[in-house]
């Protein structure tokens, strides 16, 4: 893990390498008490989850101080591995499942992440704003896109335009004829090796 980290992204330093381990296996722990990722899957913890989760941060490098909401975060991806990367950058994850929220706490906890704000909630009843929107697959776009609805700052800090940043596999045109947002689709097997990314992608819609 810590090679192929330092491969595709040369900036971190030993302490976030040091944390993405800790991640792992704080996260592995927890998977044995409650079921986030199919036990089949653990073995491909890095590849499938911490790897796929840091494919947005090829689109977009998030400056400090913006805010970043994680829809649907489940076991904490993407929202997790990208607050480890991005340590001055607020990350809010949202699931309106407790326990998976209570394991994002304690994560969180263990590694010490101060960028970090776990809620047990539903998208849709956040008043607050942000940069950016990130989410795995939750849901299909048409069905995803209200629930962002009024969440964008105005104020835009990156030279990508605050927005949507979603990770999905597979073919997408019949999905991405039905949206009216501006679009871009990124393929993750441009970045990363692994074949598991071939059929994966970074669907950018401007907020």
């Amino acid at each position: 893990m810590r090679e192929e980290l330092k491969r595709y992204f040369s900036f971190l330093n030993e302490q976030q390498l040091d944390l993405y381990e800790q991640f792992a296996s704080c996260f592995l722990s927890w998977n044995e008490k409650i079921n986030l990722i199919s036990r089949k899957d653990t073995e491909n913890l890095f590849v499938h989850h911490i790897l796929h989760s840091l494919a947005i941060a090829k689109v977009c490098e998030f400056k400090p101080m913006c805010r970043v909401l994680d829809i649907g975060t489940g076991g904490g991806f993407p929202g997790l591995p990208l607050a480890i990367m991005f340590p001055q950058t607020e990350f809010v994850l949202v699931d309106s499942i407790g326990k998976k929220i209570k394991v994002v706490e304690a994560v969180s906890e263990a590694l010490g992440l101060q960028n970090v704000k776990p809620m047990q909630t539903r998208a849709e009843k956040l008043q607050e704003k942000f940069d950016f929107i990130v989410s795995r697959a939750v849901t299909n776009l048409e069905d995803f896109i209200p629930w962002t609805k009024g969440k964008f700052s105005k104020i835009n800090y990156h030279d990508l335009p605050n927005g949507i940043l979603y990770l999905k596999g597979g073919d997408l045109k019949e999905e991405l004829s039905k949206i009216k947002k501006p679009y871009k689709v990124y393929d993750i097997d441009t970045w990363f090796e692994d074949e598991f990314f071939q059929t994966k992608k970074v669907v950018y819609l401007k907020g």
